[in-house]
């Protein structure tokens, strides 16, 4: 029997939303305080996605001010698909507030927003057999809308809230057969986060909840995937279910770490007595029917291309001028315009691997990056004739290596290890220069301090190239997984 790996989608890709039209899925994920936002992926059997763009790809849908904090930004979006046209609703939490675009197809271009008068967090879109379009948001309300204006035609109306356990959100609304199934995620996103669901007759209620909830959770458990929830359900062509949803693979002592951020995790549903069963989320499952991988990306983008690649993001904004592709034909050309700092960075997706750039410092100050935030980050980088290992950690920031480098371009490098930590954290990270001599390796950090209980937040680690002094020109980058 053919089976699949989990996660399906790795790294920092949480709250997944999934539709399917015809033989094609598609999905999407929130991107809290990075831009481009909402990335978009593409699959054909529910196990191999690639990604095909980002909603959010323009300043006039998504305008995150410098000082918007980490993990604010974009949360949890919905994906659907509606009489030939795809809808996608989310919300900015320190800005516009809900609002959805639309495009007639997944890779765009989408539409301006249009805001929808309605608060609170994780909207949902569901059309009933009226075409009545109904928006659901954690709490959790109901209300009918105008998917053209925004306007609120009806509600909003308090409907089932869960068992009882805090947050109840993630509220995503189905019609199956004669019923209306309101499924949602409650006891926070971090071990005690669950799935539960209830049904009615209609999407106003009144809703009776499924005598086994919540039908997913992996609180107190011992299994490797944790923090199970905030789902999504999908039928194949086949006429099986399927749930998308987040979980985290935590490493190390207790109480554990978790640094790649919440990631898109698959999992089979059985419909039983009226109700979805599902089964605990394991590593390996029993694969689809379908069965369709994708080419993967190759492991170094040399910026010979026209744009950016889609895996590319940058905290907050990317103003024009920060970057270029045609200053120095072959290289990304980074600039610290008026002593604003400039990145240009990857989600991590593997427990283990490794990340490589080419760089051309000239008179700059630039280097690779490993980040959580503003305040977590592990830096190697060149500047004044020297490449230094710089650790943030909080309001400490120290200086751990330094040697002096030659003029010129050189390789600098990150290797990230699960293996022999000897720290009981969860991996070590590993800093080389690479130069005329040879590699070096500078430092070995733990990675304890690059993680989510550390940091806190939503997000995940994220490798990348950046300048904070001058400009800096990169050649190539490399990622690499085992």
């Amino acid at each position: 029997m053919r089976t699949y790996d989990n996660p399906v989608i790795g790294g920092f890709h949480p709250d997944p939303s999934v539709c399917r039209v015809d033989e094609d899925y598609y999905l999407a994920c929130s991107s809290f305080e990075y831009f481009p936002g909402v990335p978009l992926f593409h699959s054909r059997d529910l196990v191999h996605w690639r990604q095909i763009g980002n909603a959010l790809d323009r300043p006039g849908q998504l305008d995150l001010p410098d000082d918007t904090p980490a993990s604010a930004g974009i949360y949890a979006p919905t994906l659907r698909h509606h009489d030939g046209r795809f809808y996608l609703i989310t919300t900015d939490v320190r800005g516009k507030g809900t609002f959805l675009v639309t495009a007639d197809r997944p890779e765009g271009p989408w539409s301006d927003p249009v805001l929808v008068d309605l608060p609170g967090i994780d909207p949902d879109l569901a059309w009933d057999e009226d075409g009545n379009c109904w928006c659901a948001v954690a709490g959790v309300t109901v209300a009918r809308i105008d998917t053209t204006t925004g306007k609120v035609l009806e509600g909003p109306l308090p409907i089932w809230s869960g068992t009882g356990l805090q947050h109840p959100e993630a509220p995503h609304l189905y019609r199956v057969g004669d019923w209306w199934y309101l499924m949602l995620a409650e006891g926070g996103t971090a071990h005690g986060h669950s799935v539960s669901i209830a049904r009615a007759r209609s999407p106003r209620g009144p809703y009776e909840p499924a005598p086994a909830n919540p039908i997913l959770s992996h609180r107190s458990t011992d299994l490797p995937v944790q923090s199970t929830g905030h789902a999504d359900l999908v039928t194949a062509p086949d006429g099986t279910w399927w749930m998308v949803l987040l979980g985290t693979r935590p490493r190390g002592w207790f109480p554990g770490f978790h640094v790649l951020g919440r990631e898109t995790f698959l999992t089979p549903v059985e419909w039983v007595d009226g109700w979805p069963r599902v089964g605990p989320v394991r590593e390996q499952h029993p694969a689809p029917e379908a069965w369709h991988p994708f080419q993967l990306p190759p492991a170094r983008d040399d910026f010979d291309a026209p744009t950016l690649a889609f895996s590319w993001i940058s905290p907050r904004n990317r103003p024009d001028g920060s970057w270029s592709l045609t200053e120095r034909p072959g290289w990304l050309t980074l600039d610290a315009q008026a002593g604003r700092p400039a990145f240009l960075g990857r989600r991590q997706q593997h427990p283990d691997c490794r990340a490589a750039v080419r760089i051309d410092p000239g008179s700059g100050r630039a280097g690779l990056s490993v980040r959580m935030d503003e305040a977590h980050h592990y830096d190697i980088e060149v500047a004044g004739g020297a490449v230094s290992v710089v650790a943030g950690i909080g309001p400490v920031r120290q200086r751990v290596a330094e040697q002096p480098v030659p003029p010129g371009p050189l390789t600098l490098a990150v290797s990230i290890s699960t293996a022999d930590t000897g720290t009981r954290g969860p991996d070590t990270l590993t800093f080389s220069v690479e130069g005329p001599e040879g590699a070096v390796e500078l430092a070995e950090l733990d990675g304890r301090y690059l993680s989510t209980q550390v940091a806190g937040g939503f997000t995940g680690r994220v490798i990348g190239m950046y300048v904070t002094e001058g400009t800096a020109a990169f050649d190539w980058f490399d990622y690499e997984w085992q």
